[in-house]
């Protein structure tokens, strides 16, 4: 029923409004006690007020802006006629009504105004939902933007009850969390401070609600009250809350997917959930369960990472002890073969002879293995000392030339070296030996006989330089004109798919010629971290069957930069 206040201290009048609105449900009233009718508007309130600018006693302009202060929504007609200045009333007037309108006009003009007041309250309200569904749909928004900013458990479950207070103004949120160590944690963010009493309480509901999610499978996590961890965070700690709390509304949703079990929540409020209260809710839990699971998996990888990390360092180290555990007695069995093989303890007899420096090429070959492992340790630790002046690069090819000349001419390979005069580099010339020897004899190694290897050294820009895909972040390193020196060979050949697995520790592409030479397939690996403390890169090409192509490029000295 809409009400009408009259607010008039002259009996006609309100005797003709109380007549007019005697005929119809209307809930009217007069009042002239400044008091009463602003006790009125706060308990109250009228839908409508007319203002009897007949009246003598009262003070209008004063009731009227307190009115209007109290109550915007009141719609106000006044009750006057052109004689009585109303200037002062008029600009919160909504209506006017004359001592010649009639009754049914009077009634039109509430009416109209009624209808006026409800179609803009109805507008008022649509705004209001509006402006909360869009608060709501904002706080949504940021909550995810956090969740997918971090992989840090703890903050996301701290954002998803952020979010949850944003949009919902919870009074409590019981919050148990599988995330943190072994124990679970019950973290309780509630507005109002908690007894000890109540918090047992808390735990037992808490635990109830946990094991009912389980009732016909396996429960994940088997813990007893004792331990639970509780985390108390509470927002107005001089207030506290009793075991009414218990009656508040309330809604609940596990934190899980899949076969993966993050945790449960419960949230209170001293009001009704609605709909779009539990739709939201929902979609909250969702939106942090993708994150902890990612955040889960990245957890475990840092783990694996640590424990990858820990098997490399006791592997290094177990390389290096037993390396050089080895060098001791392998020098002294190299020494001992030595003197007999010299005939200075004993004659030497051709078989002898024969098994002598069958020994002695083992030694050598277990010898340069041991090596191989004592670079690697030493790279690998950083102890690697490096000679660095100024150097051509010609003269360590002809270096490694003159070294496996001998080898090549054992198996009949022709080993050539097509160069021309390039521009010094500044490198250590003993590693970059070690490089080409590596590189050389692989070729070697892996060349049938009565075939060709070249070795070919040019001067190309860094930007120039054609690679294989495979290796275009090696040469993404490289920078101004480099020496490249090729070594081309005529032997098995490398699939693409192992290309680069031959740069790779301890890697052996699988043939039958690779088994056959063996090896410890550190010597690629210890060229490339040569290189690179050279600011250079290695790659390579190789068509199967047809042979291979290994490359590697130095930086050339610059006019003018000191060494």
């Amino acid at each position: 029923m809409d009400k009408i206040l009259l607010i008039s201290d002259n009996q006609e009048s309100s005797g003709k409004f109380s007549k007019i609105f005697a005929k119809n449900t209307f809930d009217f009233f007069v009042l002239k006690d400044e008091l009463m009718i602003m006790d009125s508007i706060t308990v109250y309130p009228p839908d409508v007020i007319i203002i009897d600018t007949f009246s003598i006693d009262i003070d209008f302009k004063t009731i009227i802006k307190k009115i209007k202060s109290a109550n915007e929504n009141i719609v106000i007609t006044l009750f006057t006629n052109e004689s009585i200045n109303t200037h002062d009333l008029v600009k919160y007037s909504n209506a006017f009504i004359t001592e010649e309108m009639s009754d049914k006009l009077i009634l039109s003009t509430i009416n109209m105004n009624l209808k006026t007041k409800n179609s803009l309250e109805k507008l008022s309200n649509t705004n209001k939902d509006l402006a909360d569904s869009l608060y709501r749909l904002n706080a949504l928004y940021d909550t995810s933007s956090k969740l997918a900013g971090t992989l840090d458990k703890k903050k996301l479950l701290d954002y998803m009850v952020e979010g949850m207070d944003k949009s919902l103004s919870f009074s409590l949120t019981c919050l148990l969390s599988f995330c943190e160590g072994e124990n679970p944690v019950l973290i309780l963010n509630s507005l109002y401070e908690l007894s000890d009493e109540l918090i047992e309480a808390i735990k037992l509901r808490t635990i109830l609600n946990y094991k009912s999610l389980f009732e016909n499978s396996k429960v994940p996590h088997n813990f007893s009250e004792e331990d639970l961890k509780i985390v108390k965070i509470i927002k107005y700690p001089a207030t506290r809350f009793n075991f009414s709390l218990f009656q508040f509304d309330n809604m609940f949703a596990p934190i899980s997917l899949g076969d993966d079990f993050f945790g449960c929540v419960e949230i209170f409020k001293d009001d009704t959930f609605q709909a779009e209260d539990a739709t939201c809710f929902q979609t909250i839990v969702r939106q942090v369960t993708l994150p902890l699971k990612g955040a889960t998996l990245y957890q475990e990888l840092i783990e694996t990472n640590k424990e990858l990390e820990k098997l490399e360092r006791l592997k290094s180290d177990f390389i290096s002890i037993v390396s050089h555990e080895l060098r001791t007695p392998l020098t002294s069995i190299k020494n001992a073969l030595d003197i007999l093989s010299g005939g200075k303890c004993c004659d030497i007899n051709a078989t002898a002879e024969k098994f002598f420096s069958m020994a002695k090429r083992n030694v050598k070959s277990l010898s340069r293995i041991i090596n191989d492992l004592l670079d690697l340790s030493k790279i690998e630790a950083g102890k690697m000392e490096f000679n660095f002046k100024e150097c051509n690069i010609q003269t360590v090819i002809d270096y490694v030339k003159s070294s496996l000349s001998e080898l090549a001419k054992g198996k009949c390979i022709n080993l050539q070296v097509e160069s021309r005069d390039l521009p010094l580099i500044n490198a250590d010339s003993q590693r970059l030996e070690q490089v080409l020897t590596n590189l050389v004899s692989n070729a070697i190694k892996f060349t049938p006989e009565n075939k060709n290897i070249y070795i070919r050294t040019d001067l190309i820009n860094a930007k120039d330089i054609k690679a294989n895909p495979l290796f275009k972040d090696e040469i993404k390193k490289l920078n101004g004109d480099c020496v490249v020196v090729t070594v081309e060979d005529e032997g098995i050949g490398i699939a693409q798919k192992d290309l680069k697995k031959a740069f790779d520790k301890f890697a052996q592409i699988e043939n039958s010629l690779s088994r056959k030479v063996g090896g410890t397939g550190l010597g690629l690996p210890i060229a490339k971290q040569l290189l690179d403390a050279h600011q250079g890169a290695i790659w390579c090409d190789s068509v199967p069957e047809k042979g291979s192509k290994f490359y590697f490029a130095i930086p050339v000295m610059k006019v003018g930069v000191p060494l």
